[in-house]
């Protein structure tokens, strides 16, 4: 689990994220898509080009922010995503491409504000929830 300070750093981001996250979102899957091209048919291209992608992503990174202390709250929408996540076949070697395209986005949107602490922090958070992820999705698909 995450240390407290980690916590509290991920949760001073809570405000960026509000203003931010749309934007964070929609360059994180334009950086993915150009230098990752091979993940893009895990992904749904109608739902990128509609918007409706990046605010559902947007809105689940708010989320795991803000209850980053109490992760069993975000549990259904983990089940929800987890099991999109299966019908497209994402795998645990895709999170890693995941993770360094979602730090970069932020660090790219948000510039000097992302201090070195907060990618840090990020960094760890990501590695907790693509763990919480990858456990939900064996459960997934070994019950298919």
């Amino acid at each position: 689990m995450l240390d407290q300070k980690t916590i509290d750093i991920i949760k001073s981001t809570v405000p960026a994220l509000k203003t931010h996250g749309l934007e964070i979102t929609k360059t994180f899957y334009k950086n993915m898509f150009e230098q990752n091209p091979e993940v893009a048919p895990l992904f749904n291209m109608e739902r990128q080009a509609s918007g409706e992608q990046p605010k559902a992503l947007a809105m689940s990174i708010l989320a795991a922010a803000q209850n980053i202390d109490n992760l069993s709250a975000i549990m259904p929408v983990v089940n929800t995503i987890g099991v999109r996540h299966c019908d497209s076949n994402v795998k645990p070697e895709h999170y890693p491409i995941v993770g360094k395209h979602l730090l970069g986005a932020i660090k790219e949107v948000l510039g000097d504000n992302a201090t070195d602490e907060i990618i840090d922090a990020w960094a760890k958070t990501y590695g907790v929830l693509a763990e919480v992820f990858i456990n939900h999705e064996k459960e997934i698909y070994a019950s298919r």
